[in-house]
């Protein structure tokens, strides 16, 4: 007990406990800044073309422009994290806000693609500042009794948020430019700073130890080396020098953490011992299980509504929405739901329903059926990851003390992006493995160069197509049926994959209370002051 008074988060000043009302403000700004950072991710990839012919860009200059974003936000997660429960998470988040919005602006007005490239790393920059912060301001604001239901509301943000910034996006590049579309996270930046300003309260961490440089440094080298080789081995091959070195820097690096983190013990950035317990282990597996099937189900469904039923930009990410929308309202009941029958049987729910999702997706869509075909997995994936996700971040977050939910909500966000990573290169792999064994066998009498074009992929191949003379028809047919091959192939894959967590969480889930978190009655409450 001693310890955790030595730890305990300290006030800056005054102020009661907040009130209901408050707490609904609160609520709002973090969800609302939340959806500025998932926004951000997902929203340049329907402007690709757009920057391609303004910029005078490659594609590959294209992709980074997009993904070194990520790359800056994960890479910086749990560093800024653990320093906004040092520094105080109000100041922190007010500081990533304004730094994310004004980088946005930059974006906005970006005249070359070098400058576009660092508006872009300083919006990663402000959005690992945001992102860990939000979720910590709830764990450490929020009531014992309150506090699972405000968990899943941040929890649909986060999950149906990058959906939903899609469909904004996509709608802003359809009626104006695609320059606007960083109006939308600049317009989120500036409501969420006006209520953080006025409502969320500042809580921080009373340190007993000097703030883990090393681990911090070596932190961030791995996450950086790791998520390069996600992001550009499908792109240069798994076997491209720059691949190869990038994957064994971050290996060495990962650890040289762990061992790194064991030696400082208390005084780490993060006390990986803490992963022996089931709501650490188990919920962080859970999460980027779940977060990377629902990032590599973008890789199969938009190319599904696009080349194969030939669908608008738009239209794809309208017909997304279902999911996205069950998703946002299971992770609100899930709370609920984990309060009466336990977070293990919630989690374990959840991962059952989001497999028979992707069952169905395998096993009934076909190009004749279209968008029904495809509407019922999309549904039951949906009300599986909401289900699934809110316990998950719950059990991480019991899993590590008050005094270091900066830390905690980081891990959380780490682990979302490597798996949203993880889960775009290999299901992406299976799919693009899938088309091209299927179409060898599917090419008889089209002329060598078009076959070869259309090997690459289902878009090269419906554009090679009118080079194909009287074959154009079959051309196309051919190129959509190996797509669904490699669709299918993809999602029992992923099926296995949600079979093998289902028997480890229902084994080794987290319970309703984890020892490394204790009993609030142990823990001393953060004083909140404004």
């Amino acid at each position: 007990m001693t310890n955790q008074l030595s730890q305990v988060a300290a006030a800056d000043g005054g102020g009661g406990v907040p009130d209901a009302r408050e707490l609904r403000t609160i609520l709002i700004a973090v969800s609302i800044a939340l959806m500025a950072v998932i926004a951000s991710v997902s929203g340049l990839n329907v402007a690709q073309t757009h920057m391609a012919v303004e910029f005078s860009a490659s594609q590959n200059a294209v992709l980074w422009i997009i993904n070194i974003y990520t790359l800056a936000l994960a890479a910086l997660l749990l560093p800024l994290g653990a320093i906004g429960d040092r520094l105080g998470r109000k100041p922190m988040l007010i500081a990533g806000l304004v730094i994310f919005g004004t980088s946005n602006v930059a974006a906005a007005l970006a005249p070359s693609v070098a400058v576009m490239l660092s508006a872009r790393v300083a919006s990663g920059i402000g959005a690992a500042m945001i992102m860990p912060i939000t979720l910590a301001v709830i764990t450490s604001t929020f009531p014992e009794e309150q506090r699972g239901k405000a968990i899943g509301v941040w929890t649909g943000v986060a999950g149906g948020g990058g959906i939903l910034g899609m469909f904004l996006s996509a709608l802003l590049v359809d009626v104006a430019d695609w320059r606007w579309l960083f109006a939308l996270p600049v317009v989120l930046v500036v409501v969420a700073l006006a209520l953080t300003l006025k409502s969320v309260p500042n809580s921080r961490e009373r340190a007993a130890h000097s703030f883990d440089s090393v681990g911090a440094l070596v932190s961030t080298v791995a996450v950086v080396g790791l998520i390069f080789v996600l992001q550009e081995g499908p792109e240069r091959g798994w076997t491209a020098p720059a691949i190869l070195i990038s994957l064994i820097v971050g290996f060495l690096a990962t650890v040289g953490f762990v061992g790194w983190e064991l030696h400082r013990r208390d005084a780490s950035l993060l006390d990986v011992r803490l992963f022996r317990e089931p709501g650490l282990a188990g919920g962080s597996l859970t999460l980027l299980v779940v977060f990377g099937v629902q990032a590599g189900i973008g890789v199969v469904l938009f190319p599904f509504f696009q080349a194969v039923l030939g669908w608008s930009g738009l239209l794809s990410t309208v017909a997304m929405m279902p999911m996205a929308v069950m998703m946002m309202a299971t992770s609100g009941l899930a709370p609920l739901l984990a309060a009466r029958i336990g977070a293990r049987a919630t989690m374990a729910t959840g991962i059952l329903l989001t497999g028979a999702g992707l069952a169905l997706l395998a096993a009934i869509v076909s190009v004749d059926g279209g968008y029904l075909s495809v509407l019922p997995g999309m549904v039951a994936m949906g009300i599986g990851m909401g289900l699934s996700m809110t316990p998950s971040t719950e059990a991480i977050t019991r899993s590590l003390p008050r005094e270091k939910q900066g830390v905690a909500s980081a891990l959380n966000d780490v682990t979302r992006e490597f798996g949203t990573a993880l889960g775009v290169a290999l299901l992406g792999a299976l799919v693009a493995a899938g088309y091209r064994n299927t179409i060898d066998n599917k090419l008889d009498g089209i002329p060598q160069d078009t076959a070869d074009t259309a090997r690459e992929g289902i878009a090269n191949a419906i554009e090679t197509a009118d080079s194909a003379g009287s074959h154009a028809q079959d051309l196309v047919h051919a190129a959509q049926q190996s797509f669904v091959a490699g669709w299918q192939q993809a999602m029992w894959a992923s099926v296995a994959v949600m079979g093998v967590l289902f028997i480890y969480v229902a084994l080794r889930g987290p319970k309703s209370q984890d020892p490394a978190r204790g009993d609030d009655a142990e823990m001393v409450e953060p004083v909140a002051s404004r």
